[in-house]
């Protein structure tokens, strides 16, 4: 298509943020722009697909999580600092995080109280000798193997240092605890970090792959085939060092308190209504992804009961699509006029199921213009190997993003 002599549907307000997306030319060339089903397609690489290009702080493991940058993209061209960005399924916190990077400020919500853990020590400063000195402080000789289990993924030496831990942390930074201690809290989110994993640098034998642990019975099974037992790890030594990673590019900058939620994603009462000048976030996709079953181990080590954790799984699209309705209604709440929400989706089936088509569905009648669909070509990581994804074929091959602005 000519984009040059293109014309957009009318109205189309966001004329700057359209024209800026067929202007872009910074990876693969002009944007290719099509209409399909009544809805605009804008199509090019608008982020690098290469790992650790973003800020040190992000590198926190989390599966089915978006590279930060996809709401840098975003927060750039439709923010001004001091605005408020949210993410009602925040997961590890990227879009939170990435705000504040940005000096906006932050705020997401998320069903498992464990994305707080993850995101909310990362949005306070915090120092490095700090962090030694409270490790120091852990009586490591005091823990007690409570889960005989557990002995598939570590060294008894290190399952005991483990329990210990988990016995400072319920003293310094209990679970709900409205101002936790933030070097406990620091250190409680680089532990659930380095749980499981590939290498010398987490705490369990080898494990795959590293953003979500498999169950005890599949773990003996890889320890059987590799013939390794666990061996000791030092948990001071290697929380220190992933710190030291975490933080080599400095911490973010102080820009107001985050407002951190725990709760489903269509109701989020502590925020308050037209306080949002962007949302950018990716809801669970459709029968793809068992959070609760990834992320039973790091629920173990947090204190927190996976089964009591209401984490939706969709088995179809009329029920996706009709959560996905709930959460836009509660975005019309909370956006403010002329805001934006980015909302990020994948094809799924084989490419069969198109999610952006269901948000552009769950859309319709509500208080937002329905301005397109960017996509964003990408190759897969190694991350993406781990699901067993080929690229093309299964999962997502492409960032997909329903772009809605608040009337």
């Amino acid at each position: 298509m000519d984009i040059l002599n293109m014309t957009l549907p009318k109205p189309f307000p966001d004329r700057t943020l359209i024209d800026g997306i067929l202007d872009f030319r910074d990876f693969d060339g002009i944007t290719r722009h099509e209409r399909a089903d009544g809805i605009d397609y804008f199509i090019n690489a608008f982020w690098t697909s290469g790992q650790r290009q973003a800020h040190a702080i992000h590198e926190i493991s989390y599966r089915a999580c978006f590279k930060p940058q996809l709401p840098a993209f975003f927060i750039s061209r439709l923010t001004a600092p001091g605005d408020l960005v949210f993410d009602p399924f925040m997961g590890r916190g990227t879009t939170p995080v990435q705000a504040a990077l940005m000096q906006r400020r932050a705020a997401g919500n998320d069903i498992n109280p464990l994305a707080a853990l993850m995101c909310r020590p990362r949005l306070r400063p915090i120092d490095l000798h700090d962090i030694a000195d409270s490790l120091r402080s852990v009586d490591w000789a005091l823990g007690k193997i409570r889960r005989d289990d557990l002995l598939a993924f570590y060294h008894p030496m290190t399952l005991a240092r483990l329990e210990a831990l988990r016995d400072w942390l319920a003293e310094r930074a209990p679970l709900g605890a409205a101002r936790p201690d933030p070097v406990a809290d620091w250190i409680r989110m680089v532990a659930i970090n380095r749980l499981t994993g590939h290498s010398p640098g987490f705490f369990s034998g080898r494990s795959m792959p590293p953003n979500q642990a498999v169950s005890v019975t599949a773990q003996r099974r890889i320890n059987e085939r590799l013939g390794l037992a666990p061996p000791e790890r030092d948990i001071a030594a290697l929380i220190l060092r992933k710190s030291k990673s975490l933080l080599r590019d400095g911490t973010v900058p102080a820009c107001g308190a985050p407002g951190l939620h725990t709760g489903p994603a269509w109701h989020v009462p502590g925020l308050a209504a037209r306080s949002v000048a962007l949302v950018v976030t990716s809801p669970p996709f459709l029968d793809v992804v068992d959070y609760a079953a990834d992320n039973w181990l790091r629920c173990w080590f947090a204190g927190i009961d996976p089964g009591a954790v209401a984490i939706d799984l969709h088995r179809s699209e009329a029920a996706w699509t009709e959560m996905v309705r709930r959460v836009l209604a509660e975005l019309a709440r909370l956006v403010r006029p002329g805001g934006h929400v980015a909302f990020e989706v994948g094809e799924v089936r084989r490419g069969r199921v198109l999610l952006e088509k269901r948000v552009w569905q769950a859309a319709d009648g509500l208080p937002f213009q329905r301005l397109g669909v960017l996509v964003n070509l990408q190759t897969f990581t190694k991350t993406s190997n781990c699901w067993g994804v080929s690229n093309g074929t299964r999962g997502t091959n492409s960032n997909r993003i329903v772009m809605l602005r608040r009337l």
